[in-house]
């Protein structure tokens, strides 16, 4: 299925309402925007396996131009909005992208791509500003120009989305794309309602950017199936709480930071909204602190399904609220493909050992590429054809998986390997903490030491006592050798809406300049 087929049956019903402002688009207006701007790609030459790139905010059109490029036989990147002219020129030019679409909120932005973008990108559009940008056209003039008819042929595209960068440059993920019509997805993407429990009398909040795999693929997943998605503009936890009451949204995806902000609202806020509308609440993305999982169940049910996976596809693995809390901590069984821990001469490790995680297929498994980067696609896969992310991780004797964290942050410290991630995850349950970030810095003795960035609450916290507070923290509740030797305090940490920590970022500050301890 997809909106097309819904467009005709019931037309008027929403396919996705924005939360904030309230904005309605029924599965009319869906099928007949997303028509306009797929006749206009292909009056301009794109044709099946072309690429276009979408960089805006959760705009009231965003999913329209997904669907545009979804029923055309595209690839189609969407890029963070967050990144500067230089890191989008650098996707935009490296997915072979013939279309880009931006909004007024990136007007700035925009002016500063115009020279960058390669000639090859010669359709650029930009919503909000009808009176024109230099170097864009204005998208709602130029889409009114063509019919809201299908094309001749519909035929399914998909995403070729960028790894988060935050270990290095993107990296384009891109699936295969047989030639097939319109409805008939990848089957990785096949199982969306019968996994969570979707129908079309569904209604998902989508609180995340529609820049990220997890929540473009269910908003996505939601036109197919004919039910509707709550699209928050940007995540606010007691709007997502309102939300839930508002609609009576039946599923909803987080992170775990949005949980860590939600539970530190204060209770009477939280007291306030109905939240027993929910039947399926879907976590992914980054690693669950144990209580404030634990907290988030108390608080909603045993409602709570996690996944863990990558863009890239190659396996993941699946956990219900049950089974969490008699496995805490645990990502859950391999779903549709089998789990291998090895360690970095590729033999396979012991039950409760941790190495590397790789995954061998399963039947439903999607294969991918690195765009252009054959020698990272050969390093991401071994000589079985097994996958893996670099994350790290062990297996119990029941088979549910437990990561310790990326291979890339691992400390070696005194020659001791450190997961940088336990101290991280005890440390935002802390009442005075919003995030943190744990790594390794230089040490001429041990080679690292761990050290601590903090996100305190309230900034004039931030200093001395805090610090020693928090090292107390750590030390009362991990082996010593675990805990941070040293805590410096950041007013924000460079987290993306997503939930992934730029962790690059801070780390890589001490291994030049150390000598700020307010940072």
């Amino acid at each position: 299925m997809w909106p097309g087929a819904h467009a005709r049956t019931d037309p008027d019903k929403p396919a996705y309402v924005m939360a904030a402002s309230g904005q309605v688009v029924t599965y009319r207006e869906l099928d007949d925007r997303s028509n306009r701007l797929a006749q206009l790609w292909y009056d301009a030459g794109l044709r099946f396996g072309d690429h276009i790139a979408v960089c805006m905010e959760n705009h009231p059109r965003y999913l329209e131009v997904v669907w545009a490029a979804q029923r055309s036989g595209l690839y189609f990147t969407a890029i963070n909005y967050h990144f500067n002219a230089e890191e989008i020129a650098y996707i935009v030019d490296n997915c072979d992208a013939k279309a880009y679409v931006t909004s007024a909120y990136l007007e700035s932005t925009a002016a500063e791509l115009t020279e960058r973008l390669p000639a090859s990108c010669t359709v650029r559009l930009m919503l909000d500003r009808p009176d024109g940008v230099d170097g864009f056209a204005d998208y709602e003039t130029a889409v009114a120009a063509f019919p809201a008819e299908p094309l001749e042929e519909e035929l399914e595209g998909v995403a070729m989305l960028y790894s988060s960068g935050t270990t290095g440059r993107p990296k384009g993920i891109k699936y295969p794309n047989p030639r097939r019509r319109v409805g008939d997805p990848l089957p990785g993407f096949a199982g969306f309602g019968q996994t969570y429990g979707i129908d079309a009398d569904s209604v998902y909040l989508s609180p995340a950017p529609l820049y990220h795999s997890a929540p473009l693929q269910f908003c996505i997943a939601m036109g197919r199936i004919g039910a509707t998605a709550i699209v928050m503009e940007r995540f606010d936890p007691e709007l997502a709480l309102a939300s839930i009451e508002r609609h009576r949204v039946t599923h909803s995806q987080w992170v775990p930071t949005m949980f860590v902000r939600m539970l530190k609202l204060p209770e009477a806020t939280r007291a306030k909204y109905d939240v027993s509308s929910q039947r399926f609440v879907i976590h992914a993305a980054a690693p669950c602190p144990v209580p404030v999982k634990q907290q988030m169940i108390e608080w909603w049910g045993p409602i709570i399904f996690e996944y863990y996976g990558a863009t890239e596809g190659g396996g993941s693995t699946m956990i219900t609220s049950e089974e969490w809390l008699a496995h805490p901590g645990s990502v859950g069984k391999a779903h549709g493909s089998t789990i291998h821990i090895l360690d970095e001469d590729g033999n396979e490790l012991p039950t409760g050992e941790s190495g590397v995680v790789w995954f061998e297929a399963g039947e439903r498994t999607i294969t991918f590429e690195y765009h252009k980067d054959p020698e990272k696609t050969r390093s991401a896969h071994n000589q079985d054809g097994w996958t893996s992310v670099g994350d790290m991780g062990y297996l119990d004797d029941e088979g549910y998986l437990y990561l310790t964290d990326r291979r890339d942050f691992m400390i070696v410290s005194g020659g001791v390997n450190i997961y940088p991630q336990e101290a991280e995850n005890l440390l935002v349950t802390h009442p005075k903490v919003m995030d943190a970030a744990v790594f390794g810095v230089p040490n001429e003795e041990m080679g690292e030491e761990v050290k601590g960035v903090v996100q305190p609450i309230d900034w004039s916290s931030a200093g001395p006592d805090l610090e020693r507070e928090l090292i107390a923290f750590c030390r009362d509740n991990l082996a010593h050798y675990k805990c941070p030797v040293s805590i410096d305090f950041m007013e924000e940490l460079p987290r993306q809406p997503t939930g992934k920590l730029y962790k690059r970022l801070i780390r890589d500050r001490y291994w030049g300049d150390r000598t700020s301890r307010i940072v």
